[in-house]
């Protein structure tokens, strides 16, 4: 088990990780010192308990958004996949009818 030493708001936390997960764990810690940066340049004054629950409410905000795109998602995929077919499909057979023309001109004399 790895150990990696991460800086959130100025403030040393030591947090173990599997072997191998230690960029993951440092993209996540910086993900969150952005959110404690982007609450401090709004200039309220709070305690670093205060800062952290507001980063981790954001991005619980964001996660639940995610969430709810991905659902959407999900749900309308085999409708547009099926649109996309019909597209693909509709503009392969005008390529076939520009293909018999062009060799119905071409056997001509």
């Amino acid at each position: 088990m790895a150990q990696l030493t991460i800086r959130i708001n100025g403030y040393p936390y030591t947090v173990a990780c599997e072997d191998g997960q230690e960029p993951h764990l440092q993209a996540m810690a910086t993900q969150l010192e952005n959110r404690v940066d982007s609450i401090k340049a709004l200039g309220t004054q709070s305690g670093e308990s205060k800062l952290l629950v507001l980063a981790g409410l954001l991005m619980a905000d964001e996660l639940h958004d995610l969430r709810q795109e991905l659902a959407e998602l999900q749900r309308t995929a085999p409708t547009r996949a099926a649109k996309t077919s019909r597209q693909f499909a509709q503009h392969i057979a005008k390529l076939a009818d520009k293909a018999e023309h062009i060799a119905t001109a071409l056997e001509q004399p």
